[in-house]
């Protein structure tokens, strides 16, 4: 009867999903678009004001991502005024983010795109990548997806070679080690630049393999957690930093690699990525007594030294609700869909805004809206709509299964 009712909702899910991705992006297209200097403002309040006009690298490859995302695969959105807004966000950040000569990306550019920030990461140009790969898509124009080639190179160099340009000292004191977002970002990366390509497929396949061997290290404990970061050979770190846990970084990570496991015909990972990545992590981080997906955890069950650790953030809500609808879709198992349900339901009772639209990013632990703005630093036109718009298209794809009385587990 519980099953019954769960798949009864398919139908609900997809309206109100839907409905939100159009209220989002309409937010974002409404108030992000610098007309006078190119990108866009992310630093948006509850109605979409701007309250700081700097601009951040990774919201801006971010939403020049999304926007061509959408213009690509959404007929609603293929639209001449999504596609010149991707355009113009694609032309300032090869105009301002990225330095020539060494190839990193700015974190932080003023409105008008003098530098003010870089990070010594690899994360804002990965963002670049993302942007100048899905643009290039939209446009044709291979100007943009030789920019994403030239990216991805010089990341596998980085990553894989020497790092010395990250600027990164090697203090004596330093222990190396293996983040889980490094191999799970790249992971991306290569699909994202190579699905259509073959000879790109090709150049990149030992990458993407060395990427799905580095994210598994991250299993620990006899299988039980998903550390956020350990040795390069694939060990328990010491201290605070080795007893580390991200639920919503381990439901993302996941569902990438249960992506992958499906296109690759690759059942063993499919399971791990299902059972290791998204499931124990998503019991674990689960508060029970108020709902929503905990912030970070610490493995032994300490206090978290992060004094947000017991916050509940949009984006590990957006990974999970994407991680178990993928899951219920390759397997058919209705526990999926319902831990889907759980996540969805939160998510609308507390994250949404019927009257601006876009969602609220920051909860404290009760579920209590704690900053009410819609952009900021680290908040920008990705996780919402993403995670909306991969629902919507999985959600749609079930329905039309179910209706052709097709059964595809």
């Amino acid at each position: 009867m519980a099953t019954d009712k769960v798949t009864s909702r398919l139908p609900e899910f997809l309206e109100k999903i839907e409905r939100e991705l159009d209220r989002a992006m309409e937010f974002w297209l409404t108030h992000s678009h610098d007309e006078e200097n190119g990108g866009y403002f992310t630093c948006l309040g509850r109605d979409g004001k701007v309250y700081d006009d700097l601009k951040y690298g990774w919201l801006q490859g971010r939403q020049v991502w999304m926007y061509s995302k959408l213009y690509n695969e959404v007929e609603r959105f293929h639209r001449a005024d999504i596609l010149e807004a991707a355009v113009k966000g694609a032309e300032f950040l090869m105009k301002n983010l990225r330095d020539p000569e060494t190839m990193k990306c700015y974190f932080l550019v003023t409105k008008e795109g003098k530098p003010i920030k870089i990070q010594r990461t690899i994360f804002a140009e990965c963002f670049y990548m993302l942007a100048m790969s899905e643009v290039a898509r939209a446009t044709k124009d291979l100007k943009y997806k030789e920019e994403a080639v030239k990216m991805l190179r010089k990341i596998q160099y980085w990553v894989q070679t020497d790092d010395t340009e990250l600027g990164r000292p090697k203090l004596s004191g330093m222990t190396p080690v293996n983040g889980l977002a490094i191999p799970m970002m790249l992971l991306v990366l290569v699909d994202e630049l190579s699905h259509d390509d073959i000879s790109l497929a090709a150049e990149f396949r030992e990458l993407q393999e060395w990427t799905v061997e580095q994210a598994l290290q991250h299993i620990q404990r006899d299988g039980t957690v998903i550390l956020e970061s350990v040795s390069v050979e694939g060990k328990e770190l010491p201290g605070c930093q080795g007893r580390h846990m991200n639920p919503g970084h381990a439901i993302e990570a996941g569902w990438f690699l249960l992506d992958y496991a499906v296109k690759n015909n690759r059942p063993e990972l499919k399971d791990t990525a299902i059972q290791k990545f998204i499931v124990n992590p998503f019991k674990t981080g689960w508060d029970e007594k108020h709902g929503g997906i905990l912030y970070f955890l610490d493995v032994d069950g300490l206090s978290p030294t992060q004094l947000e650790w017991n916050m509940k953030l949009w984006w590990p809500h957006n990974e999970a609700l994407i991680a178990f609808l993928m899951a219920y879709k390759e397997t058919g198992d209705v526990t999926y869909l319902e831990y889907f349900a759980q996540v969805f339901d939160y998510c609308f009772q507390h994250f949404t805004d019927d009257k601006y639209g876009e969602w609220y990013g920051y909860l404290s632990q009760q579920g209590e809206v704690t900053q009410d703005f819609k952009g900021g630093p680290f908040k920008g036109c990705f996780h919402v709509p993403r995670s909306l718009f991969m629902c919507e298209k999985m959600l749609k794809e079930m329905l039309k299964t179910q209706q052709n009385g097709v059964v595809n587990h």
